[in-house]
């Protein structure tokens, strides 16, 4: 599983603890905002990568079916 740097973890704990302050008026320190991370890491993580490489092979077969239709307009006619 990908492990987040120090900065990114603080900084996305930071925002995990603003949301359930604006959101459910609970106060999260750190230790509660890293479990909140952990959890959704755990539980998503795996589902969004999967789905951004689902997403990237699209875009890829897509740019490659319009490669290969330039590909074809390259030629010229022959007489």
């Amino acid at each position: 599983m990908y492990s987040f740097e120090d900065k990114e973890k603080q900084l996305m704990c930071e925002e995990i603890a603003h949301f359930f302050k604006e959101e459910h008026d609970l106060d999260l320190g750190m230790i509660g905002t890293g479990r909140v991370l952990d959890f959704f890491q755990e539980m998503l993580g795996n589902r969004i990568y999967n789905k951004a490489l689902e997403d990237a092979k699209r875009f890829f077969e897509k740019y490659a079916d319009n490669m290969e239709t330039d590909y074809y307009a390259l030629y010229r006619d022959v007489r």
